[in-house]
C-alpha cells in the first residue's frame, strides 16, 4: 500500500481525535539542550502536564491536567530540536501542551544561561496525520534520529523495546501495529529496506512553513 504523505509541514484545523508530528529547532538553529540535565528538565515537562495525577507549582496552583485529552506517543530530543508525535483526543489540548511545555522550558534555559530572547526559531509546527499507515514510519523517524538510537535515554525507544514504562508516555497506539516488541525493533533497525521513506521525510522536515 503506497503511503500518503501528510500535507508539508502546515498546521491543519485544529481535530480531535488525531494524530500529530509536532517538531521546533533553536533560533537559527541554535543549541536548545547544552546537557543531560537540561533533557531532563525538559523531560520532566511531559509528567507536568501528562501523568495521571494534576501536578501543582510551588505555591500550589495546578498546572494544566492534559492525561485525559492527550496522549504523548513518542519523543526524541537533540541537541538543536526535538521531535514529538501525539494522539490529541480533545481538540486545542495540543496547543495548551505545546504551550506549557515551551514557554516553561525557555523560561528555565534563559535563566540557567542568563540569557534573553526567543529561545526557538518558531512556536512549533505540526503535521495531521490522517493515513493510520503513515503512524509506524514517523515514530520510526522520530526514533532513528539520534545515531545510537537504541541507547540513548533522551527517546522513547525503551518505552518500545527495553520495558521502560510511564503514565506520561503511552506506545501502545504504535506497537499494537506490531505483533510484538521484537518486531517494532526490527522494523526500527530496517532502515537501509525504507531509505526512501526516510528520504522522504526528511525532505518534508526540510521545507518548513511556520504555524
Amino acid at each position: 500500500m503506497p503511503i500518503i504523505m501528510p500535507s508539508r509541514n502546515v498546521y491543519k484545523t485544529d481535530v480531535e481525535d488525531s494524530y500529530y508530528h509536532v517538531y521546533a529547532r533553536g533560533a537559527g538553529r541554535s543549541k536548545i539542550f547544552q546537557d543531560d540535565s537540561d533533557c531532563a528538565k525538559f523531560i520532566s515537562l511531559f509528567q507536568r502536564y501528562l501523568s495521571r495525577e494534576a501536578k501543582h507549582d510551588s505555591i500550589g496552583v495546578p498546572y494544566p491536567h492534559l492525561y485525559d485529552k492527550l496522549e504523548l506517543l513518542c519523543f526524541c530530543l537533540m541537541e538543536n530540536h526535538f521531535h514529538l508525535l501525539v494522539y490529541q483526543r480533545d481538540a486545542g489540548t495540543m496547543q495548551r501542551f505545546m504551550r506549557g511545555v515551551m514557554t516553561s522550558y525557555s523560561r528555565y534555559f534563559n535563566k540557567k544561561y542568563d540569557r534573553s530572547g526567543p529561545l526557538f526559531e518558531t512556536r512549533y509546527k505540526a503535521s495531521l496525520i490522517s493515513n493510520p499507515s503513515y503512524l509506524e514510519h514517523i515514530s520510526r523517524y522520530i526514533h532513528l534520529n539520534r545515531k545510537q538510537w537504541r541507547d540513548s535515554p533522551y527517546t522513547s525507544i525503551g518505552f518500545y523495546i527495553d520495558g521502560q514504562q510511564a503514565e506520561w508516555l503511552r506506545p501502545a497506539r504504535i506497537l499494537e501495529m506490531f505483533p510484538s516488541k521484537a518486531a517494532y525493533t526490527r522494523f526500527v533497525a530496517d532502515y537501509e529496506a525504507n531509505r526512501q521513506m526516510m528520504d522522504e521525510l526528511k525532505y518534508e522536515l526540510a521545507n518548513d512553513i511556520t504555524t
